[in-house]
């Protein structure tokens, strides 16, 4: 236990000190927390010796995600999306459908071995992208900032969107089975997961800004303490929803929100201890990801997963995203541009791994061309982040 400490805690300390240079470079914080977990876990090294269950792996994925969502949800600028509204509206109610609806169908011609509902899932698992590994991009100044602020908001709201769907699919999958009537069953237990879902989060956000308020106008605060009230609001969002018998995702991407919506001043100071956390636990989601599940992958390697992944990545991305930008004024380059960075990340690997825990039948296939999909997406928008974007600005400065 103590060499995994020393181990996984000098690695961070490394990269703490050169985080700037590294997300400046070909490398991010996926691919070398993804990597290191692979040179050094038991497909690897063998030194750094995780006994972590599939239980242990959900708890560490849900908790990082629960953060996202709700920190992805509470930046979002009202005032910025409204004048640059249409790109990631277009995106997000025309693109995402698309690319499930895409992806379903790659799936059913690819796995003839798995029923509609399991294409169903594959589709809307690998169908979010993931803001942490499109950073390079957004934050990126050669980037215009009307495709940077269109590719964050998408990517920080459409896991939010695929969690209802990706709910209902799994009632639908476990219930089938057991329930004379599981379409009704399903539907019964999905409004059930959304609406407790909604009020907690709602409820929660509700009585805790304005007591932040209250006792912050009366100097009450501890600007140590101060740092945690963000991430506990988060994570009693998603643990009473959960407890409750709703959906503890929606919950944080209701409460985040709201928050964002109730706190307008200093916001991003509020949130950044939060974000700071939430990406932490993502990067160990990473390293886990690294030496338990791609090490495990490889015994899974087959031309149908790596075909459904190449496609993934492209064809089913790229060709709905065209379709939902055509008439915004966008050059053929920039829609490119658009469809290309849709790294697969967080949200996908939490969603393989509630799917593997709840029993699917076919969950073996839908984990292997996952973890294929988002390895691929690790590396290839990884390592081509700073070159497209800067051939992106080149474009557009010989154009402008």
């Amino acid at each position: 236990m103590y060499g995994n400490l020393a181990l996984l805690a000098g690695f961070v300390l490394v990269y703490s000190i050169v985080a700037g240079r590294m997300q400046r470079s070909l490398v991010g914080g996926a691919i070398a927390f993804t990597a290191f977990g692979l040179l050094f876990g038991p497909a690897g090294l063998g030194l750094l010796q995780l006994a972590i269950k599939s239980e242990g792996l959900r708890l560490l994925a849900e908790l990082a995600l629960a953060l996202v969502l709700f920190t992805d949800a509470a930046n979002v600028e009202i005032p910025v999306l409204k004048r640059s509204l249409a790109i990631p509206v277009r995106l997000l109610l025309v693109g995402l459908p698309l690319t499930i609806v895409l992806g379903f169908v790659a799936g059913a011609m690819i796995f003839d071995h798995l029923d509609v509902i399991e294409v169903a899932l594959l589709a809307t698992i690998l169908a979010p992208t993931d803001a942490a590994l499109g950073k390079a991009v957004v934050t990126n100044p050669a980037v215009p900032s009307t495709i940077s602020s269109s590719l964050n908001v998408e990517s920080g709201l459409n896991d939010g969107i695929c969690v209802p769907i990706v709910l209902l699919l799994l009632v639908l999958a476990t219930e089938a089975a057991v329930s004379e009537a599981p379409v009704a069953m399903a539907l019964m237990i999905f409004g059930e997961e959304i609406g407790i879902g909604l009020v907690v989060g709602l409820a929660c956000t509700a009585l805790t800004v304005p007591a932040v308020r209250f006792a912050l106008a009366r100097g009450w605060t501890d600007p140590v303490w101060l740092q945690f009230t963000v991430p506990a609001l988060a994570l009693l969002c998603f643990g009473a929803a959960q407890a409750s018998g709703g959906s503890g995702f929606i919950a944080c991407f209701v409460g985040g929100l709201a928050t964002g919506a109730l706190i307008r001043h200093h916001k991003h100071a509020i949130l950044s201890p939060a974000e700071g956390i939430g990406e932490t636990l993502a990067l160990l989601t990473w390293v886990v990801f690294g030496a338990v599940v791609v090490g495990q992958a490889r015994d899974v390697f087959s031309l149908p997963v790596v075909l459904y992944a190449l496609l993934s990545l492209t064809f089913i991305r790229m060709v709905p995203v065209l379709l939902s930008l055509t008439g915004t004024g966008l050059s053929s380059g920039d829609k490119l541009f658009i469809g290309w960075f849709g790294p697969r990340g967080l949200a996908s690997v939490v969603f393989t791994v509630i799917v593997l825990n709840e029993g699917v039948a076919g969950g073996g296939t839908l984990a292997a061309t996952a973890v294929w999909t988002i390895v691929l997406s690790v590396v290839a928008h990884g390592l081509s982040a700073g070159p497209l974007a800067a051939a992106l600005a080149k474009h557009e400065h010989s154009t402008g």
